[in-house]
């Protein structure tokens, strides 16, 4: 089973209708991070306590 294509990407519902922001994909240890300007380009993937870290300082 690839993975990469069953992510299942979202975006904050603040973002807006156009492609001006990030995404996030949940895997079972980490989360993936992708620019929607170019989602092609590859994605950064951090643990979850990374993640949960950056969240909670917004």
């Amino acid at each position: 089973m690839e993975v990469r294509n069953s992510l299942r990407w979202r975006k904050s519902s603040y973002s807006g209708g156009g492609n001006n922001c990030v995404e996030v994909a949940s895997y079972p240890a980490s989360v993936a991070i992708r620019d929607t300007k170019n989602r092609t380009a590859g994605r950064l993937t951090v643990s979850l306590s990374a993640w949960s870290a950056f969240v909670a300082g917004l």
